[in-house]
């Protein structure tokens, strides 16, 4: 509006100065050519200052997105590096325990398998306890005593010490346990206890007894009912186990 009226001021100085219609119409013409321009140019400009603003925005938000990703990044791999170390520690004490448990294995009575970031410890009935009982025998509490040793240096770990049984009922009269619930359970909180005796952390320890109902083998041999009469002995993250 500014550029107008000067424009229009301009124009009356040479209208009173006796300047020709024609040349008169010709400045004129001019003029609101060149105001005409200048305007385009101001909206023109305007329009790239817009649009600048909007590319640095978006560069604002791009570098924002390469942080985030190099953050997660960053956590990803120290994820990755924390899981190789919990494998290759696993892997140390698999190791470990089966050289203790060496004879035992051979002979058929334990079992020690590493999956999956878990280490599972599979007992006979016959290596622990007699028939009916939960009396950890001689035997037993050497075999557990190398579990101990493997475990008790342990931290941020859980070790759940789980009991089965046959299917073949037990008789109340002569074991004290109403059903193989009773003594699947009792016997996996023997093995609890003995554990935190050969101060493995009791944190770290849980019982459960499940009877008859998570058999391994078949229940219609002596052969199948052996196999599961058993004790396992799961070794995992605290973080994985519900």
């Amino acid at each position: 509006m500014k550029r107008s009226l000067q424009v229009a001021a301009g124009l009356a100085l040479l209208v009173g100065c006796g300047i020709p219609k024609e040349k008169y119409d010709a400045q004129v013409a001019d003029a609101n050519k060149y105001l005409k321009q200048y305007q385009d140019e101001s909206a023109k400009s305007a329009d790239l200052e817009k649009k600048l603003a909007g590319a640095q925005q978006q560069l604002a938000d791009a570098n924002k997105q390469i942080d985030n990703y190099k953050a997660q990044l960053a956590e990803t791999s120290q994820a990755k590096e924390r899981l190789e170390q919990e494998k290759r520690a696993m892997q140390s004490q698999y190791e470990q325990l089966t050289a203790g448990l060496k004879s035992q294995i051979e002979a058929g009575n334990i079992q020690v398998e590493n999956l999956k970031g878990k280490m599972l410890v599979r007992m006979s009935e016959k290596v622990l306890f007699p028939s009916g009982s939960a009396n950890i025998n001689k035997e037993g509490r050497a075999a557990l005593d190398q579990i101990a040793s493997s475990f008790k240096t342990l931290t941020g770990k859980s070790v759940v010490v789980s009991g089965f049984t046959d299917n073949v009922p037990v008789n109340p009269k002569t074991t004290g346990y109403a059903s193989n619930w009773e003594l699947s359970t009792a016997r996996a909180l023997a093995v609890v206890k003995y554990l935190q005796s050969k101060d493995v952390d009791p944190k770290m320890l849980g019982a459960a007894g499940f009877g008859e109902y998570h058999p391994v083998a078949t229940n219609d041999t002596p052969e199948g009912r052996q196999q599961n009469r058993r004790i396992e002995i799961v070794l995992a993250p605290a973080e994985t186990v519900q």
